[in-house]
């Protein structure tokens, strides 16, 4: 029994990993923000198996509170701010597709060699989920810096979180319940304000394109 749970953790872990790469490979809005959807998705399926694997009543809430949040709120509110903007279809990056996947290899091997020597010591069977949350991280990071517009970035911001939440599983079965709740009020807040932002920045430039930001002088 341990052993298919352990290998649906896996499978789940790898899908989020998956649309991590696919995120940063595309170069349309709406299907980073399914990216992103899918995602937050097979955390919350992973977050429910770890929850029945270790009859951890908390994890079971915040399995319901990332599917209502990051899976049918959050992509709303994105579809909705990308409207109120007009950001365009195709997204403007700062690197191209083939030279971001070049990155995402060389963070996940990076990843791996950084969490190889904890492994070892881990007897949880979400163990092999800690490299695979550092690479979600890592490419989360590398989606906000390739990516010009701002509701790109808060995109990847979003995946950096997803991939937080998957490593505090892998390590210690979650956080506890209040640390969640606040990170996912930051989370929503976050998204609120970054749509305030991006707004101010559409009516001052015409534009979200974050690059002009830099153009700034005094």
């Amino acid at each position: 029994m341990d052993a298919v749970i352990a290998n649906l953790i896996d499978l789940f872990a790898i899908l989020m990993l998956l649309m991590s790469i696919m995120a940063i490979a595309t170069t349309r809005m709406k299907p980073l923000i399914s990216m992103f959807t899918m995602q937050s998705l097979f955390l919350a399926i992973l977050a429910g198996i770890v929850a029945y694997a270790y009859d951890t009543p908390h994890i079971y809430i915040m399995c319901g509170l990332t599917f209502i949040i990051k899976v049918l709120i959050m992509p709303k509110m994105m579809n909705y701010i990308m409207s109120k903007i007009n950001v365009g279809k195709e997204l403007e990056l700062n690197v191209g597709i083939p030279g971001s996947l070049l990155l995402s290899a060389a963070m996940m091997i990076i990843s791996y060699y950084i969490t190889e020597p904890l492994l070892v010591s881990f007897g949880s069977i979400e163990r092999n989920c800690l490299a695979l949350s550092m690479s979600i991280i890592l490419i989360g990071l590398l989606t906000m810096c390739t990516r010009k517009k701002a509701i790109t970035e808060t995109i990847g911001l979003l995946m950096i979180e997803n991939g937080l939440f998957l490593g505090a599983l892998s390590l210690s079965h979650g956080m506890p319940l209040i640390v969640e709740l606040g990170a996912f009020f930051d989370v929503i807040v976050s998204l609120i304000l970054i749509g305030i932002f991006a707004n101010r920045i559409n009516k001052s430039f015409n534009s979200v394109d974050t690059s002009f930001l830099r153009r700034l002088k005094e």
